[in-house]
């Protein structure tokens, strides 16, 4: 019998991988022939063949320009969980590096949003733990999910209920830690018209109403913006830019706000070329000083507006993101949003920590990606033996997928706290001690409640007692949001409970021991102490 011959690789996904080296082309072209002949006959919900799936999960992957091992992975994600296949054909045929990406894959494809048993809280912190030892799981994961979003209509009503809480709790806020922008933004559009069909589309409607005029307005705008950077002999990009529906919605909640009191529906971002070596500045100091210089321009053109100016070049976002943002009064008096940016920055703002992993002759910024992600790995590595299932799986929530702050030291050190941490959450990321011996907080200068709320920017100084024997308060659980505080709070007073049964239990000996007649003294060796046993509870040996 004839083998069969492969099938040929899509035309669109040869199109979307096209900056791979011959070598890794022709392993995608063998991983796509292996994938198709572990699926073949396979039909997904929709009726369509299933190879259709990984290969519009490897052409998302391709659209961040990721290495070859990951788009194979992308290819093979699904073949062991669903086919004959095995991690270790995988291995044999496309290396370790491709095993470990399909199978921290298809274990995270088993993460469940709520966990209510032990042993299911200790696997979700498996999980994602690890997906912290190689981002492309994580990148993988969020391609697949993006891509059964996008056919979610093919599911039974249930599913696509408890798919879309799923996106909207886990994986959204998931990409958009890692600063994946494009994907996060996709994700929270279809789960909110899936959560909320009514509200969805009322808003789209209200959206589309004053489209076209916001369109024309902001291209007027471009075009003035346009001549004025040129004037200055800049080299850049200009675009409009539309703010996704479900951030919209969060928004109006979240301010109080209708959606004609919103500034930023549309904006102009700008993004730069800058020289190379320009003025002889390092790279980033050069990317750097050609954003503010554009801000210049901006503000002598138009009036910047007191308060809507934000420095993410200066103080970049936990996940990397670096922009200038500033709103300003245009033309006709209409304010309009205003995005700066050099290129390598914007690649970041969009893609996140796979712009450090992209193709780029086989090489990859591994160690800042690494540093991306030690924040996830400090938490999970925290022992969970003494924590609920429930009270692990919201701790993750906040401390991982929940917007953050960025804070200083008085020395100017930047901190990263979740949103609703107080200067007790503050203290207690600073040092163990100086949680522990916190009396109070000043805050930008001002004496602050301990339950004060932190918001991005605040200057935070701990004010502690110096004596050792000064301790938190057990309230302090109930002020505090982050889970390293929780923790470090618990251990103080279940030490302190021990500490005191020990001291009772020596009191108690004591006693017993003088209405004996029998010397405490003898209590300091081994020896003396079994001595002392057998005169006290007539025993021939203690162990």
């Amino acid at each position: 019998m004839a083998a069969s011959v492969p099938a040929p690789v899509p035309k669109s996904l040869l199109a979307a991988t096209s900056y791979l080296a011959p070598p890794d082309a022709a392993k995608l072209a063998e991983a796509y022939a292996f994938a198709e002949e572990m699926h073949r006959g396979m039909l997904r919900r929709s009726g369509e063949p299933f190879i259709t799936h990984p290969v519009a999960v490897t052409e998302i992957l391709a659209e961040m320009k990721l290495d070859g091992s990951a788009l194979i992975a992308g290819l093979l994600h699904d073949t062991v969980e669903d086919t004959p296949a095995t991690f270790e054909q995988v291995e044999e045929r496309f290396g370790e590096v491709v095993r470990r990406i399909v199978e921290g894959e298809t274990k995270i494809s088993k993460l469940a949003v709520r966990v209510y048993e032990n042993e299911q809280a200790e696997n979700l912190r498996q999980m994602l733990l690890a997906m912290t030892s190689d981002v492309r799981i994580i990148l993988v994961k969020l391609a697949d999910r993006l891509h059964n979003m996008r056919t979610l209509r093919f599911m039974p009503p249930h599913k696509q209920l408890s798919i879309s809480e799923e996106t909207l709790e886990i994986f959204a806020p998931l990409a958009h830690r890692l600063g994946i922008n494009h994907i996060k933004n996709e994700l929270e559009d279809i789960a909110f018209r899936y959560l909320e069909p009514e509200r969805y589309l009322q808003l789209q409607r209200q959206v589309r109403m004053r489209q076209s005029e916001r369109e024309a307005y902001v291209k007027k705008s471009i075009k003035l913006l346009e001549g004025r950077l040129t004037q200055e002999g800049l080299t850049f990009e200009l675009s409009g830019r539309s703010k996704h529906l479900y951030s919209i919605h969060r928004k109006m909640l979240r301010d109080h706000r209708n959606l004609d009191q919103i500034f930023d529906l549309m904006a102009i971002r700008a993004i730069l070329d800058p020289e190379p070596n320009g003025h002889g500045l390092a790279q980033e100091d050069n990317e750097k000083a050609v954003c503010y210089r554009a801000l210049g321009i901006v503000h002598s053109l138009w009036t910047p507006i007191p308060g809507r100016f934000k420095d993410y070049v200066a103080v970049p976002k936990p996940n990397g993101y670096q922009s200038l943002h500033t709103t300003v009064i245009g033309l006709q008096g209409q304010p309009i949003e205003v995005q700066i940016r050099t290129r390598r920055m914007h690649e970041v703002a969009e893609f996140g920590v796979a712009a450090h992993w992209a193709y780029k002759e086989g090489m990859t910024d591994k160690a800042e990606v690494q540093r991306r992600l030690d924040w996830m790995k400090q938490l999970l590595e925290v022992d969970t033996s003494s924590e609920d299932a429930g009270a692990f799986v919201d701790a993750v929530k906040t401390d991982i997928f929940s917007e953050r702050v960025l804070v200083f030291t008085p020395a100017g050190d930047v901190v990263n706290l979740p949103r609703g941490s107080t200067p007790i959450d503050f203290a207690y990321h600073v040092h163990t001690e100086v949680g522990h011996r916190c009396i109070g907080a000043r805050v930008n200068g001002e004496i602050v409640p301990l339950n004060h709320e932190l918001t991005t920017g605040d200057r935070v100084e701990v004010l502690t007692n110096r004596s050792s024997q000064y301790g938190p308060s057990a309230d302090w659980l109930n002020i505090v949001v982050t889970r390293g505080a929780k923790q470090k709070i618990k251990h103080y007073f279940r030490a302190q409970a021990r500490q005191m049964q020990l001291e009772g239990g020596k009191r108690a000996l004591e006693r017993a021991l003088r209405r004996r007649s029998l010397p405490v003294a003898k209590l300091t060796t081994r020896a003396k102490l079994e001595e002392v046993a057998k005169q006290l509870v007539n025993v021939e040996n203690v162990e």
